[in-house]
């Protein structure tokens, strides 16, 4: 999966879904990208409920989720352009539909990323089914690194 002959990740994968700890992990990740010189991987993966589409609610659901994905891309934009010209890393920013984990997992192998970094989660329901982090530490693909 690593390739010999190369120095430092060569692509960083970030998890965002505008929550603070996400955004640290995206200046994290950005502040590696820029230092290694290499391509930085912005993703947001829109959530869906199997009950609000099986309920006739996930037209409605996919607005609002996409309305999201706009907003984080523009922030990123913006974020971005106040780094000005010396920001010389290259970016992508990423959408996909599912499950947050599954959604990583599959952009980290498609663009055969060498780091994954996300943010700690903010929310309570991860002690039941566990944090996303554990989740893609467990999978044992990648090196990750949670921000707090």
């Amino acid at each position: 999966m690593f390739e010999l002959g190369t120095d430092g990740p060569k692509v960083i994968v970030v998890g965002v879904d505008g929550s603070d700890s996400s955004w640290r992990a995206a200046a994290y990740a950005g502040g590696l990208a820029r230092r290694q010189g290499a391509r930085l991987a912005l993703v947001y993966v829109q959530p869906v409920s199997v009950m609000l589409t099986m309920t006739g609610y996930g037209a409605e659901l996919s607005g609002t989720t996409e309305d999201v994905a706009e907003d984080i891309e523009r922030e990123i934009r913006t974020a971005v352009g106040r780094l000005g010209p010396g920001f010389s890393s290259s970016w992508e920013f990423h959408t996909l539909v599912g499950d947050p984990f599954t959604g990583l997992a599959k952009t980290a192998d498609e663009l055969r990323a060498d780091a994954v970094v996300v943010g700690a989660s903010e929310q309570a329901g991860h002690r039941v089914m566990g944090s996303l982090a554990v989740r893609l530490v467990k999978a044992a693909r990648w090196p990750v690194t949670v921000v707090p």
